[in-house]
């Protein structure tokens, strides 16, 4: 799958949770979460990525079979009525086989391909991966994460990921710095404002701050739902940064700022 290098790819998020941080519940109704994964796409989306685990800080897992029940009606109907890649975001073999033999197209594993079942499926299907960096599992990756320094530590695990995947024939790779996975607010603004030393591994950039609890930090304890702007700005940021990819969950504001940002970040200075 080619991205861009003129213009932002934008992943719209569509979560089928009861407990995501931020929009967890909204989109349990099959019809519903259909119905605003197309509307993401008319507003912008060129990927949706649908994922039926929270892995907010503090989540509990779920089982294959309940995540499976989650996405797949979604995925089935999804596909009948777009050509927009669909990926899925899990890190269960199972649920990954399932939903690219139903119609998706990218694996988003927030494990980072750590569980060779998992690469054995991507290399399977040879579809696009997006390899994320967590520090920990969902549920205590924010107790006191430590770096000796974040981005460095970053790099020299994606080269390690790298290099496994590439053993077992998976050449599409998508690196995801992981924001607020496993990060503090200080590790985060350093992740953004040094994302272009991620270029020398020659993979496309995807970051995903949508919403995210440093936004709430920065901006006076905002709750998720009130934190748009903040979103705004660390995308174009990120992009600006060198990102080619952004996750979101407001697709259409974000769209219109990032087509000015991708205007200054193809402008040549003349002499």
């Amino acid at each position: 799958m080619n991205f861009s290098t003129d213009k932002t790819t934008i992943m719209g998020i569509l979560n089928v949770t009861p407990d995501s941080f931020s929009d967890g519940g909204q989109f349990n109704n099959i019809e519903e979460a259909v119905e605003h994964a197309i509307k993401m796409i008319q507003d912008g989306a060129d990927l949706i990525d649908i994922g039926g685990e929270s892995t907010r800080p503090g989540s509990e897992p779920v089982s294959a079979e309940e995540e499976l029940r989650r996405v797949m009606p979604v995925i089935e109907r999804l596909v009948k009525k777009t050509d927009a890649p669909i990926s899925i975001d899990s890190y269960k073999p199972r649920v990954a086989r399932e939903t690219l033999k139903a119609g998706a197209k990218i694996l988003n594993d927030v494990t980072g391909l750590t569980n060779p079942e998992m690469m054995t499926v991507a290399a399977e299907f040879k579809c696009p991966v997006v390899i994320m960096h967590m520090q920990g599992k969902p549920k205590t990756m924010q107790t006191n994460p430590q770096y000796d320094d974040v981005v460095n530590d970053i790099k020299k695990n994606f080269q390690e990921r790298i290099a496994a995947a590439r053993a077992v024939g998976i050449t599409e790779l998508i690196l995801d710095p992981g924001i607020g996975f496993g990060k503090t607010l200080e590790h985060n603004l350093i992740i953004l404002k040094r994302l272009k030393e991620f270029a020398d591994l020659g993979y496309p950039i995807i970051v995903g701050p949508s919403r995210k609890s440093f936004i709430g930090q920065l901006t006076g304890g905002l709750p998720a739902t009130k934190r748009l702007e903040g979103t705004i700005a660390a995308v174009v940021a990120a992009r600006l940064n060198g990102a080619s990819i952004v996750r979101v969950h407001d697709v259409l504001p974000c769209r219109r700022a990032l087509q000015i940002a991708d205007a200054i970040f193809n402008t040549h200075l003349s002499s």
